[in-house]
């Protein structure tokens, strides 16, 4: 099942489900007991939405060699973890805003776990029990800040820096997942899922280990080589193949 969040006709946002090209409202908790309404709703009449409102994002870094490597930096041997902000999410085809402070905004094409139910301590094992779905997401970077700075906050926390979506796919299999991501048509990241460092259940065993994860919060689970610079006038498009693709334009801040 995919799941979705959308407005309608400028209305309170809603969750829904997608059957082909239309969808049918949830009523209900969609991390617990909810109803599925019939599927009338066009997509194509609705705003998608970032289809979770995560209490927090959990980001892993360095999580393909290549991608390390092409930073110069050394693979991790425990799982390297760090957080974005809620306010950076922004919704599918929203801008992505480059801030002044930084002259090195990149994008990082991620597969993104949608986390189901509270879990902690949970085992590798038992993990997918804990994994509601999947969806895509661009850990925009200020590279320079990133850098420059001890801790990781500001070059990933900035407004924009944050997209995910367009809907979670309940059912998707990521054991070997195509990851790509291109800027302007032409391409820029391209990788599998069975690259990662560190799999999905040994990032959510290491994670719930630490803190509670509530249900919608959301994992980003490292992105592969190729990043690259982000300017004004870009649209990046990020796609993991069977799951979806997530499309955003880039603007300087204009102030």
């Amino acid at each position: 099942m995919r799941t979705v969040r959308y407005q309608l006709n400028g209305e309170a946002p809603k969750f829904g489900w997608m059957l082909d090209d239309k969808i049918g409202e949830i009523e209900g908790d969609l991390f617990g007991a909810y109803k599925r309404l019939d599927a009338k709703t066009p997509v194509a009449s609705v705003k998608l939405l970032a289809p979770s409102t995560p209490s927090k994002i959990i980001c892993m870094g360095r999580n393909y060699v290549e991608h390390a490597r092409e930073l110069g930096n050394s693979v991790p041997k425990i799982p390297l973890i760090f957080f974005k902000p809620p306010s950076s999410i922004i919704n599918p085809g929203d801008t992505i805003i480059l801030p002044p402070q930084s002259k090195q905004i990149e994008h990082e094409a991620e597969l993104v776990v949608v986390i189901g139910k509270r879990a902690r301590y949970v085992t590798a094992e038992d993990a997918k029990n804990y994994i509601f779905g999947y969806t895509v997401g661009n850990d925009v970077t200020a590279r320079d800040l990133q850098r420059t700075d001890e801790q990781w906050t500001r070059a990933k926390g900035f407004d924009t820096f944050c997209p995910f979506g367009p809907w979670i796919d309940t059912d998707f299999d990521i054991a070997d997942a195509l990851i790509t991501c291109k800027v302007n048509g032409q391409p820029r990241q391209m990788a599998s899922t069975r690259d990662m460092v560190f799999s999905v259940p040994t990032q959510i065993a290491f994670m719930s280990s630490v803190m509670t994860l509530e249900p919608g919060d959301i994992i980003f689970t490292g992105t592969p080589s190729g990043i690259g610079p982000l300017k004004d006038g870009d649209e990046v498009v990020v796609e993991i193949e069977g799951l979806g693709v997530l499309r955003n334009p880039v603007r300087g801040e204009s102030r």
